[in-house]
C-alpha cells in the first residue's frame, strides 16, 4: 500500500518515515522539493507544492497522503505559500482517491490558559495563526465535502532530538548542549504542555492507519505531568549533569531583540502562551489507542542528552 509524505525532510516527517517503513508499509514516497531517503528502500519524488500539476504527479497512485509540509517562520512565506500547498495537496488526494491526513499546530487556538481539547475555537493572535486557522478550516472543508477520508493530527509545541525545531529546544536543550545556560521565555511557573516529537510522528502513522480514525480531529497525545519551565529545566541540567542555572527573558527583552532580528518579530505573535498555563488535552487518543505510550518528560530530555 504506496503511502506518501508531502514536504519529505523535516523532524515529523523524517521519524514519519521510519514508522511508516518500520510498522506499516514497505512502499513509501517522499515527496519535496529536493527529497533524501529514510529507509533504503524509499522511493523519492521531486514535487514542488506550490505547482499544481507536480503535486499531483507526485501523489498520484497513493493511498494515504501525509501533509507535514513546513516553510520558515516568515509571514509573507506563510501567506503566499502555505494555503496553496494545502489547497494543492487536497485537490490532488482528492484526484488519486487517496486518504489524507494533515499534520497541524495549534497557532490558531487561544493563547490563554483554558484547557484545549479538540472542541477549542480557533482564536488566532497575528498573522500565522490567522494563516494556520485558515488552512485548518480548509481541511476541515475537505472532510465534510466526503469525497475522501480526511482527519487532522495537531501538536502543541515540540521537544525533541535531531533538528526538532521550538523554543524550548533553541533556549533550553540546545544551550546545554553549547554548554551556555539555558533561557526561559517570558515566565518559569506556568505549566507547559510539549509533544515529543517521535511520539507525534508514531501518533500521525497510527491514525493514518486506522480506518475509523478519518473524519476526525485529533490531539495527538503528550505526557500530561504539564511541568513549568522550572521543573523542565530542572530536569534537563540533571540529565546533562549542570547545576540548575536560567535566565528568564521577560517581554522587554524579546521586544529589544525584534528590533535586531527579524527571526524574533516573526515569533513574537507567539508570546502570549508563554505568560500563562498552556494546557493541551489529548485524552481522546489515549482513550482511543490506550496501548499507546508516551514519551515522560524525563526520558525525553535524557535521550537528548545521550543522543548529542
Amino acid at each position: 500500500m504506496m503511502q506518501s509524505i508531502l514536504g519529505a525532510n523535516g523532524q515529523i516527517a523524517t521519524e514519519l518515515a521510519h514508522v511508516l517503513r518500520r510498522e506499516f508499509t514497505r512502499d513509501l514516497r517522499l515527496v519535496s522539493r529536493n527529497p533524501r531517503k529514510v529507509n533504503d528502500d524509499d522511493t523519492l519524488a521531486s514535487a514542488d507544492l506550490m505547482d499544481a500539476s507536480q503535486t499531483a504527479r507526485a501523489v498520484e497512485g497513493s493511498e494515504i497522503v501525509y501533509f507535514t509540509a513546513g516553510l520558515p517562520p516568515d509571514t509573507a512565506l506563510w501567506e503566499r505559500q502555505f494555503p496553496t500547498m494545502l489547497r494543492n495537496a487536497l485537490d490532488a488526494s482528492r484526484a488519486a482517491g487517496a486518504k489524507f491526513a494533515y499534520f497541524d499546530n495549534t497557532y490558531m487556538y487561544p493563547q490563554d490558559a483554558r484547557e484545549l481539547t479538540e472542541e477549542a475555537p480557533f482564536a488566532p493572535n497575528g498573522p500565522k495563526g490567522r494563516v494556520r486557522a485558515a488552512m485548518a478550516t480548509m481541511v476541515l472543508e475537505e472532510m465534510a465535502r466526503g469525497e475522501i477520508p480526511v482527519l487532522i493530527g495537531r501538536a502543541p509545541e515540540f521537544y525533541g532530538p535531531g533538528k526538532t525545531q521550538s523554543f524550548t529546544n533553541a533556549l533550553v536543550t540546545d544551550k546545554l548542549k553549547a554548554g551556555k545556560q539555558p533561557r526561559v521565555p517570558i515566565r518559569d511557573d506556568t505549566r507547559r504542555t510539549l509533544i515529543w516529537t517521535p511520539d507525534a510522528s508514531r501518533a500521525l502513522a497510527l491514525l493514518g492507519n486506522t480506518p475509523d480514525a478519518y473524519g476526525q480531529t485529533w490531539h495527538l497525545p503528550c505526557d500530561d505531568d504539564r511541568p513549568t519551565y522550572h521543573q523542565f529545566v530542572t530536569m534537563a541540567c540533571e540529565a546533562f549533569g549542570r547545576p540548575v542555572s536560567y535566565k528568564v527573558l521577560g517581554k522587554w527583552a524579546f521586544a529589544f531583540a525584534g528590533l535586531l532580528s527579524p527571526q524574533v518579530r516573526e515569533i513574537r505573535e507567539l508570546l502570549p502562551r508563554y505568560g500563562q498555563d498552556n494546557l493541551f488535552d489529548s485524552g481522546k487518543f489515549k482513550r482511543r489507542f490506550p496501548e499507546f505510550e508516551v514519551t515522560k518528560y524525563p526520558a525525553g530530555v535524557q535521550f537528548i542528552r545521550e543522543a548529542q
